[in-house]
Protein backbone atom coordinates (compact mmCIF):
# COMPACT_ATOMS: atom_id res chain seq x y z
CA UNK A 1 0.00 0.00 0.00
CA UNK A 2 3.14 2.25 0.72
CA UNK A 3 4.38 1.94 -2.51
CA UNK A 4 1.39 2.54 -4.36
CA UNK A 5 0.51 6.10 -1.86
CA UNK A 6 4.53 7.04 -3.41
CA UNK A 7 4.14 6.25 -6.81
CA UNK A 8 0.64 8.01 -7.08
CA UNK A 9 2.17 11.15 -5.52
CA UNK A 10 5.36 11.14 -8.07
CA UNK A 11 2.41 10.35 -11.00
CA UNK A 12 0.99 13.45 -9.85
CA UNK A 13 4.18 15.48 -9.33
CA UNK A 14 4.96 14.35 -13.00
CA UNK A 15 1.50 15.94 -14.47
CA UNK A 16 1.94 19.42 -12.04
CA UNK A 17 5.27 20.20 -13.89
CA UNK A 18 3.73 19.48 -17.36
CA UNK A 19 2.96 22.47 -19.82
CA UNK A 20 0.64 21.76 -22.37
CA UNK A 21 0.19 24.68 -25.90
CA UNK A 22 -3.66 24.84 -26.31
CA UNK A 23 -4.27 24.36 -30.57
CA UNK A 24 -8.06 24.32 -30.19
CA UNK A 25 -9.46 25.55 -33.32
CA UNK A 26 -12.16 27.06 -31.55
CA UNK A 27 -10.42 29.32 -29.38
CA UNK A 28 -6.79 29.50 -31.14
CA UNK A 29 -5.59 31.70 -28.34
CA UNK A 30 -1.45 30.13 -28.65
CA UNK A 31 -1.64 30.24 -24.81
CA UNK A 32 0.54 28.05 -22.51
CA UNK A 33 -1.64 26.23 -20.09
CA UNK A 34 -0.21 25.21 -16.64
CA UNK A 35 -1.64 22.63 -13.91
CA UNK A 36 0.63 23.77 -11.10
CA UNK A 37 -0.81 27.05 -11.29
CA UNK A 38 -3.95 29.11 -12.45
CA UNK A 39 -2.12 31.85 -14.33
CA UNK A 40 -2.52 31.68 -17.91
CA UNK A 41 0.92 32.36 -19.50
CA UNK A 42 1.75 35.05 -22.24
CA UNK A 43 1.53 34.15 -26.26
CA UNK A 44 4.66 32.89 -28.16
CA UNK A 45 7.55 35.29 -28.17
CA UNK A 46 7.74 35.78 -32.51
CA UNK A 47 9.64 39.50 -32.23
CA UNK A 48 12.10 37.35 -34.45
CA UNK A 49 9.84 36.50 -37.08
CA UNK A 50 9.96 38.40 -40.45
CA UNK A 51 6.72 39.26 -41.36
CA UNK A 52 5.99 39.58 -45.69
CA UNK A 53 2.99 41.33 -46.84
CA UNK A 54 2.42 39.17 -50.24
CA UNK A 55 -0.69 40.99 -51.95
CA UNK A 56 -3.55 38.17 -52.98
CA UNK A 57 -3.43 37.42 -56.24
CA UNK A 58 -5.36 39.68 -58.44
CA UNK A 59 -9.15 38.01 -59.69
CA UNK A 60 -9.51 41.21 -61.92
CA UNK A 61 -8.69 41.76 -64.93
CA UNK A 62 -9.46 45.22 -66.19
CA UNK A 63 -9.32 46.58 -69.99
CA UNK A 64 -8.38 50.19 -70.05
CA UNK A 65 -9.32 51.93 -73.53
CA UNK A 66 -6.91 54.54 -74.28
CA UNK A 67 -4.40 54.02 -71.57
CA UNK A 68 -2.02 56.36 -72.79
CA UNK A 69 -3.95 59.56 -73.09
CA UNK A 70 -4.54 61.92 -69.71
CA UNK A 71 -7.29 60.21 -68.14
CA UNK A 72 -6.13 56.50 -69.30
CA UNK A 73 -3.14 57.00 -67.53
CA UNK A 74 -4.71 57.69 -64.52
CA UNK A 75 -7.34 55.25 -65.13
CA UNK A 76 -4.50 52.47 -65.18
CA UNK A 77 -2.40 53.65 -62.09
CA UNK A 78 -4.81 54.00 -60.36
CA UNK A 79 -6.15 50.28 -60.68
CA UNK A 80 -2.51 48.44 -60.35
CA UNK A 81 -2.66 50.44 -56.99
CA UNK A 82 -5.64 48.31 -55.95
CA UNK A 83 -3.56 45.66 -56.89
CA UNK A 84 -5.47 44.47 -60.49
CA UNK A 85 -4.13 43.08 -63.55
CA UNK A 86 -4.67 45.92 -66.12
CA UNK A 87 -4.05 46.03 -69.58
CA UNK A 88 -4.57 48.54 -72.27
CA UNK A 89 -5.46 48.87 -75.99
CA UNK A 90 -4.65 52.37 -78.02
CA UNK A 91 -3.67 53.39 -81.46
CA UNK A 92 0.24 54.18 -80.50
CA UNK A 93 0.64 50.87 -78.34
CA UNK A 94 3.15 50.64 -75.78
CA UNK A 95 3.08 53.81 -73.19
CA UNK A 96 5.79 56.26 -73.95
CA UNK A 97 5.20 57.46 -70.08
CA UNK A 98 8.18 56.71 -68.33
CA UNK A 99 6.61 55.89 -65.09
CA UNK A 100 6.99 52.81 -62.55
CA UNK A 101 3.48 51.64 -63.20
CA UNK A 102 3.81 51.75 -66.99
CA UNK A 103 5.97 48.56 -67.16
CA UNK A 104 3.25 46.46 -64.99
CA UNK A 105 0.48 47.63 -67.73
CA UNK A 106 -0.06 45.04 -70.56
CA UNK A 107 0.08 47.06 -74.03
CA UNK A 108 -1.94 46.45 -76.75
CA UNK A 109 -2.02 48.19 -80.03
CA UNK A 110 -5.18 48.87 -82.47
CA UNK A 111 -7.80 50.26 -83.58
CA UNK A 112 -11.25 50.56 -82.42
CA UNK A 113 -13.21 51.47 -85.77
CA UNK A 114 -11.70 47.88 -86.80
CA UNK A 115 -13.65 45.10 -85.48
CA UNK A 116 -10.52 42.76 -84.97
CA UNK A 117 -8.94 44.96 -82.97
CA UNK A 118 -10.18 44.46 -79.69
CA UNK A 119 -10.34 40.53 -80.11
CA UNK A 120 -7.17 39.58 -78.18
CA UNK A 121 -7.31 42.03 -75.79
CA UNK A 122 -10.65 41.39 -74.36
CA UNK A 123 -9.56 37.77 -73.75
CA UNK A 124 -10.01 36.96 -69.87
CA UNK A 125 -11.43 40.67 -69.30
CA UNK A 126 -13.63 41.42 -66.99
CA UNK A 127 -14.71 44.39 -66.94
CA UNK A 128 -13.51 47.91 -69.33
CA UNK A 129 -13.10 50.94 -69.09
CA UNK A 130 -13.11 53.55 -72.03
CA UNK A 131 -11.36 56.82 -72.13
CA UNK A 132 -11.53 57.16 -75.61
CA UNK A 133 -12.55 60.74 -77.41
CA UNK A 134 -11.23 63.29 -79.13
CA UNK A 135 -11.80 66.68 -81.34
CA UNK A 136 -11.81 67.38 -84.87
CA UNK A 137 -14.31 67.69 -87.47
CA UNK A 138 -17.86 66.83 -87.06
CA UNK A 139 -17.43 63.60 -88.76
CA UNK A 140 -14.11 62.75 -86.89
CA UNK A 141 -15.73 63.29 -83.56
CA UNK A 142 -18.25 61.47 -84.14
CA UNK A 143 -16.62 58.38 -85.37
CA UNK A 144 -14.03 58.59 -82.63
CA UNK A 145 -16.65 59.47 -79.76
CA UNK A 146 -19.21 57.24 -81.05
CA UNK A 147 -17.83 55.05 -83.45
CA UNK A 148 -15.39 53.60 -81.87
CA UNK A 149 -16.65 53.26 -78.21
CA UNK A 150 -19.64 51.64 -80.05
CA UNK A 151 -17.59 49.29 -81.59
CA UNK A 152 -15.76 48.03 -77.98
CA UNK A 153 -19.12 47.71 -76.42
CA UNK A 154 -20.33 45.79 -78.91
CA UNK A 155 -17.26 43.57 -78.50
CA UNK A 156 -17.05 43.21 -74.72
CA UNK A 157 -21.13 42.23 -74.53
CA UNK A 158 -20.48 39.55 -76.94
CA UNK A 159 -17.47 38.57 -75.06
CA UNK A 160 -19.15 38.44 -72.07
CA UNK A 161 -17.55 41.13 -69.70
CA UNK A 162 -19.31 42.15 -66.62
CA UNK A 163 -18.95 45.58 -66.75
CA UNK A 164 -18.32 48.45 -68.79
CA UNK A 165 -17.62 51.89 -67.85
CA UNK A 166 -17.61 54.69 -70.33
CA UNK A 167 -15.96 58.21 -70.01
CA UNK A 168 -18.37 60.48 -71.46
CA UNK A 169 -18.96 64.60 -70.79
CA UNK A 170 -20.94 66.90 -69.35
CA UNK A 171 -23.71 68.71 -71.00
CA UNK A 172 -22.77 72.14 -71.81
CA UNK A 173 -25.82 73.50 -73.49
CA UNK A 174 -25.62 75.75 -75.58
CA UNK A 175 -22.05 75.14 -76.29
CA UNK A 176 -22.90 71.67 -77.39
CA UNK A 177 -23.89 73.09 -80.55
CA UNK A 178 -20.29 74.45 -81.55
CA UNK A 179 -18.87 70.24 -81.19
CA UNK A 180 -21.94 69.14 -82.51
CA UNK A 181 -20.22 65.35 -83.89
CA UNK A 182 -18.28 65.17 -80.49
CA UNK A 183 -21.57 65.16 -78.21
CA UNK A 184 -23.84 63.27 -81.00
CA UNK A 185 -21.25 60.50 -80.73
CA UNK A 186 -20.62 60.65 -76.92
CA UNK A 187 -24.63 60.23 -76.62
CA UNK A 188 -24.98 57.23 -79.09
CA UNK A 189 -22.15 55.41 -77.46
CA UNK A 190 -24.07 56.24 -74.05
CA UNK A 191 -27.32 54.76 -75.68
CA UNK A 192 -25.76 51.63 -76.82
CA UNK A 193 -24.13 50.57 -72.87
CA UNK A 194 -27.43 51.64 -71.50
CA UNK A 195 -29.12 48.92 -73.93
CA UNK A 196 -25.92 46.15 -73.71
CA UNK A 197 -24.80 46.78 -70.10
CA UNK A 198 -28.54 47.34 -68.52
CA UNK A 199 -26.80 46.29 -65.25
CA UNK A 200 -22.90 46.64 -65.41
CA UNK A 201 -22.99 50.37 -67.65
CA UNK A 202 -21.59 52.94 -65.89
CA UNK A 203 -21.13 56.25 -67.56
CA UNK A 204 -19.64 59.13 -65.69
CA UNK A 205 -20.16 62.35 -67.36
CA UNK A 206 -17.31 64.67 -65.69
CA UNK A 207 -16.98 68.77 -66.99
CA UNK A 208 -13.47 69.77 -67.10
CA UNK A 209 -10.92 67.56 -66.10
CA UNK A 210 -7.76 68.95 -64.39
CA UNK A 211 -4.63 67.51 -63.07
CA UNK A 212 -0.99 67.55 -64.25
CA UNK A 213 -0.99 66.38 -67.86
CA UNK A 214 2.43 65.12 -68.94
CA UNK A 215 3.19 65.85 -72.89
CA UNK A 216 6.32 64.47 -73.61
CA UNK A 217 9.12 65.37 -70.40
CA UNK A 218 6.87 68.32 -69.81
CA UNK A 219 4.48 68.43 -67.08
CA UNK A 220 1.34 70.83 -67.52
CA UNK A 221 -0.34 71.89 -64.02
CA UNK A 222 -3.70 72.40 -64.47
CA UNK A 223 -4.88 72.33 -61.37
CA UNK A 224 -3.49 76.01 -60.75
CA UNK A 225 -6.74 76.70 -61.92
CA UNK A 226 -8.65 73.57 -61.96
CA UNK A 227 -8.70 73.54 -58.11
CA UNK A 228 -9.77 77.02 -57.24
CA UNK A 229 -12.59 76.56 -59.91
CA UNK A 230 -13.86 73.52 -58.57
CA UNK A 231 -14.41 74.94 -55.15
CA UNK A 232 -15.67 77.73 -56.31
CA UNK A 233 -18.72 76.30 -58.53
CA UNK A 234 -19.13 73.74 -55.84
CA UNK A 235 -21.01 76.28 -54.03
CA UNK A 236 -22.47 77.72 -56.92
CA UNK A 237 -24.77 74.82 -57.63
CA UNK A 238 -27.88 76.45 -57.98
CA UNK A 239 -26.51 78.97 -61.30
CA UNK A 240 -26.68 75.16 -62.87
CA UNK A 241 -30.13 75.40 -63.10
CA UNK A 242 -30.19 78.66 -64.61
CA UNK A 243 -31.84 78.66 -68.37
CA UNK A 244 -29.35 78.17 -71.04
CA UNK A 245 -26.22 79.10 -69.53
CA UNK A 246 -26.81 77.04 -66.24
CA UNK A 247 -24.51 74.06 -67.59
CA UNK A 248 -21.80 76.35 -68.05
CA UNK A 249 -21.24 76.67 -64.54
CA UNK A 250 -20.43 73.18 -64.09
CA UNK A 251 -17.40 72.60 -61.63
CA UNK A 252 -14.31 70.96 -62.88
CA UNK A 253 -12.86 68.13 -61.32
CA UNK A 254 -9.33 66.57 -60.84
CA UNK A 255 -8.53 63.55 -63.31
CA UNK A 256 -7.80 61.34 -59.61
CA UNK A 257 -11.30 61.07 -58.79
CA UNK A 258 -12.52 60.78 -62.21
CA UNK A 259 -10.02 57.72 -62.12
CA UNK A 260 -10.74 56.73 -58.68
CA UNK A 261 -14.67 56.17 -59.29
CA UNK A 262 -14.36 54.92 -62.77
CA UNK A 263 -12.11 51.90 -61.33
CA UNK A 264 -14.15 51.09 -58.38
CA UNK A 265 -17.63 51.52 -61.13
CA UNK A 266 -15.92 48.64 -63.03
CA UNK A 267 -15.03 46.33 -60.14
CA UNK A 268 -17.59 47.23 -57.26
CA UNK A 269 -20.66 44.52 -58.14
CA UNK A 270 -22.76 46.80 -55.76
CA UNK A 271 -22.38 50.23 -57.83
CA UNK A 272 -25.05 50.99 -59.53
CA UNK A 273 -25.31 51.09 -63.28
CA UNK A 274 -26.65 54.44 -65.08
CA UNK A 275 -25.09 57.95 -65.35
CA UNK A 276 -22.87 59.65 -63.11
CA UNK A 277 -22.76 63.25 -62.98
CA UNK A 278 -19.47 65.68 -62.12
CA UNK A 279 -21.48 65.97 -58.36
CA UNK A 280 -21.74 62.30 -58.53
CA UNK A 281 -17.99 62.01 -59.34
CA UNK A 282 -16.98 64.41 -55.99
CA UNK A 283 -19.28 62.19 -54.08
CA UNK A 284 -17.94 59.16 -55.06
CA UNK A 285 -14.71 60.25 -54.75
CA UNK A 286 -14.35 60.89 -50.84
CA UNK A 287 -15.92 57.91 -50.27
CA UNK A 288 -13.74 54.66 -48.96
CA UNK A 289 -13.25 52.23 -51.93
CA UNK A 290 -14.92 48.64 -50.93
Amino acid sequence: MRTIVSRLIRYKSSIAQTRFVSASSSGGSGRYLSTDSNKIDEPFNVEEAETVHVPPPPTEKLLVLGGNGFVGSHVCKEALDRGLSVSSLSRSGKSSLQEPWATRVTWHQGNLLSSDSLKDALDGVTSVISCVGGFGSNSYMYKINGTANINAIRAASEKGVKRFVYISAADFGLANYLLNGYYEGKRAAETELLTRFAYGGIILRPGFIYGTRSVGSMKIPLGVFGSPMEMVLQQAKPLNQLPLVGPLFTPPVNVESVAKVAVRAATDPVFPPGIVDVHGIQRYSQQKSR
